[in-house]
């Protein structure tokens, strides 16, 4: 079991990223260096440690590691103790005897320990601090020298023992697997103290800084060969700077593949390109220490002379500036390497000799000015030159899993997409309401070349000019014409009616009209609402209509005061005026009338 950690699995919450604060302290006999702190065992024990992007485990300094004959401060300069005798919740490795294991991480490098393993609650930062913590993490205690400060393995890969069929899973794949990080991903610059600050080291799990580093848009894919050499970028070009002059190092071979590897202090390259060092610098090569010691005297030549050295990093070295450039001045390339590691402190140029290709290293030296950001969830990783900016304000960025940015069909909602598609659906329907109004505005004037097949039997009121909206006499009907005001009654202008037509004024070889049936006033509004007739049907009696107001003209005041005189005799006048609308209706009635009585008289 993991711990409490694990609780958070359940959340579907997206976690923060972790940034694990420094120590606030330089330390190492080979630097020194800016360390973090982390908490082992029960009763949590403190202990100072490096970082390391090559290793998958967490190294801790045992007490035997300090014997009589070591400095009075020797406990203090290894970063502290970590005694498993005096943890509860230690558990040993069962599967060598003590269990002792090799380390052989850095075997390439002819860097080797022992250490006994076992198992024990870890917590990232110092008491108080309330960072992560995992139960049963691996956890290996060493007294070699060789690795002076214990280290928190980057790496998520699971790894075996010499000698032991188990795998087992790093701190960092186990913290993403619980939910605590966004994602398999981390960011480390190293820190330096030669900069106003001095600037310490900055770790990130689950996402990066972007106050920390100049972005340049390149991308490293990881190296699946090597375990611990999966972090590995070709130098297409090195350059020497000093005030006095400027030397591209020349490679016999034409690429030069390096792991970043912060687990060692050096840069390790090839014999060629280190004499080339020597011959521009000044450094002389010290085989009884396997070191280039740095004197006052050429320490003050280099520093006054603004020593500098570049690299050119890239994918490939076939493509012409492909690369981008990392710059690291000659401060941090000033280390001091101390007891036991020399027996007297001395200034020394952190430069090392490689035997073959695959020792060829860019370590914490170069970590100083350089930015790391490892991507696990897309298996690349970017390089980019350190961001010197004194007061800006630290601005951490989550580096999302891979395929949580993409659109899930198994979650729910969230809470904004939700609120978004309530407003959307609004929006939606107001504007459905508008159109469907307009639509039906529309519907009811009908477009002006519309020739309908329906209209009520309500005759329209002409328009100000006198002229029928419908157009009846020329076949172009327009209905849903906005009816105009009625004229004034000083103005007679417009259609007149006739009196009753004749029959020999029918013109010949036209068939005699169908009658148009008289309703009374509520049946006639009843029946234009509910049961529209063919307009078609009426056409000849609209054009006879036409005829007689040709022939026997009615002026349209005395229309509108009341109904043209009939056969029978004059109509009662109405105690209120007719519209337009209401004469033509009562004209259409009496021309009906007047044809029935012309018609003969059936038995």
């Amino acid at each position: 079991m993991l711990g409490h950690q694990l609780d958070k699995r359940a959340s579907t919450a997206i976690p923060a990223p972790i940034s694990v604060a420094p120590s606030q302290k330089f330390e190492g006999f080979d630097g020194p260096w800016s360390t973090f702190p982390i908490q082992i065992g029960t009763p949590p024990q403190s202990i100072n440690i490096l970082i390391s992007t090559a290793s998958t485990q967490t190294w801790a300094i045992d007490p035997q590691g300090c014997v009589q004959s070591d400095l009075s401060n020797c406990s203090t300069s290894r970063g502290g103790f970590f005694n498993s005798n005096k943890s509860s919740t230690w558990s040993q490795n069962v599967d060598a005897s003590n269990g002792l294991f090799p380390i052989d991480l850095e075997a390439n490098l002819n860097v080797t320990a022992v250490g006994a393993y076992g198992d024990d609650t870890v917590t990232l930062g110092g008491q108080g601090s309330d960072g992560p913590e995992l139960q049963k993490q691996v956890v290996a205690t060493i007294a070699n020298k060789a690795f002076y400060l214990g280290s928190f393995g980057l790496n998520p890969q699971s790894v075996s023992l010499p000698q032991s069929p188990a795998l087992l899973s790093s701190f960092l794949s186990n913290l993403n697997a619980s939910n605590s990080i966004p994602s398999l991903s981390w960011s480390y610059t190293a820190g330096n103290q030669y900069r106003p600050g001095p600037v310490f080291g900055s770790l990130t799990l689950g996402g990066y800084d972007t106050s920390r580093f100049e972005p340049n848009g390149v991308t490293f894919p990881f190296n699946d060969s090597d375990v611990s050499r999966s972090l590995t970028v070709n130098i297409g070009a090195m350059f020497l700077h000093t005030n006095d002059f400027d030397t591209i190092l020349e490679n016999s071979n034409q690429s030069l593949l390096a792991a970043i590897d912060s687990t060692t202090p050096y840069v390790i390259l090839p014999l060629e390109l280190c004499q080339q060092f020597e011959e521009a610098f000044g450094l002389v090569w010290r085989p009884d220490v396997q070191a280039y010691l740095v004197n006052e005297t050429l320490h003050s030549t280099l520093q006054t002379q603004n020593t500098s050295v570049t690299l050119t990093l890239g994918n490939s070295s076939t493509i012409p500036g492909e690369g981008f450039n990392i710059s690291l001045p000659y401060g941090a390339f000033d280390l001091i390497a101390e007891a036991p590691r020399l027996t007297n402190s001395s200034r020394y140029f952190p430069l090392m000799r490689a035997a073959d290709e695959s020792q060829v290293t860019l370590g914490r030296t170069f970590l100083q000015e350089a930015y790391l950001i490892a991507d696990y969830e897309r298996k690349n990783f970017t390089v980019s030159q350190c961001k010197w900016d004194q007061g800006a304000q630290s601005h951490i960025v989550a580096i999302r899993r891979f395929g949580d940015d993409k659109p899930s069909t198994s979650q729910g909602l969230s809470s904004g997409a939700i609120a978004g598609i309530a407003i959307g659906a609004v929006v939606a329907a107001i504007i459905v309401a508008v159109l469907g109004v307009s639509m039906w505005r529309k519907h009811r004037r009908g477009p002006k070349d519309s020739k309908p097949k329906h209209i009520d039997v309500v005759v329209p009121e002409l328009d100000s000019s006198g002229n029928d909206p419908y157009k009846l006499l020329g076949g172009d009907m327009s209905p849903g014409l906005p009816h105009s005001p009625e004229l004034e009654g000083n103005e007679h202008k417009g259609h007149e009616l006739e009196a009753s037509p004749k029959p020999d004024q029918q013109d010949e070889g036209e068939p005699p009209p169908e009658p148009l049936y008289e309703l009374d006033a509520n049946t006639r509004r009843s029946q234009a609402m509910t049961s529209p007739i063919s307009f078609m049907s009426d056409r000849s009696d609209a054009t006879r209509l036409h005829q007689r107001q040709q022939s026997d003209p009615v002026s349209l005041s005395s229309a509108v005061s009341g109904p043209p005189e009939g056969p029978e005799g004059p109509e009662k006048k109405l105690s209120e005026p007719i519209s337009p609308m209401r004469a033509r209706s009562d004209a259409i009635r009496k021309l009906q009338r007047e044809k029935s009585d012309a018609a003969p008289a059936t038995e």
